[in-house]
């Protein structure tokens, strides 16, 4: 199967009524999508974990007096105790993927171990689990108009707040939220 569309460094927004469960009302940042499937972080459900709850989990001490203000978010409903870091710059980390010039996905402890010490990346989302797709599932998913897609912004992910994030993709769009529909009809 070829796949034409790329999803990778696009936001996908959850369309009301199409997508349920735990992924309702959420802005998707996919990471990587390629014919195997693809993988994203949603960025707009902070949980009540902070960065400084999470690394006290994992038993690292932190002199970074910040990260008691910064959340964990929900990344998804796979591997929900696996942690992620979406950040700018695209330092070289153990196990770090670069999504693009500036930016990219670690984890591997060493980039808590920066964020720790305060010499982390500038701009982070720290999030447990992810959202997945297999193979053409993504693509499946996309014809039944259960998401709407828009080439991401940074500035959505590191310096919007969370319940403005889903308004702000759609505006991307030139779509105002209100106006959506749950479904569609039929003439």
């Amino acid at each position: 199967m070829t796949q034409s569309v790329d999803f990778s460094r696009h936001f996908l927004m959850a369309m009301h009524g199409l997508v349920g469960g735990d992924l309702a009302g959420t802005v998707i940042y996919v990471c990587e999508h390629s014919e195997r499937g693809a993988l994203g972080l949603v960025i707009n459900r902070p949980t009540d974990l902070t960065v400084a709850n999470l690394l006290e989990k994992v038993e690292l001490e932190s002199t970074n007096p910040e990260v008691s203000r910064i959340p964990v978010y929900y990344g998804g409903p796979v591997q929900t105790d696996r942690g992620f870091v979406l950040h700018k710059p695209a330092m070289n980390y153990s196990s770090s993927i670069h999504l693009s010039q500036d930016m990219a996905l670690t984890t591997s402890r060493d980039v808590l171990q920066a964020i720790a010490k305060v010499d982390g990346p500038q701009d982070m989302l720290v999030a447990l689990g992810y959202a997945g797709w297999g193979a053409g599932q993504l693509e499946q998913e996309m014809a039944q108009n259960s998401w709407l897609s828009v080439l991401a912004e940074d500035e959505i992910i590191f310096d919007t707040e969370p319940e403005a994030r889903y308004p702000a993709a759609m505006r991307l769009l030139g779509i105002d939220p209100a106006m959506l529909a749950g479904s569609a009809g039929h003439a």
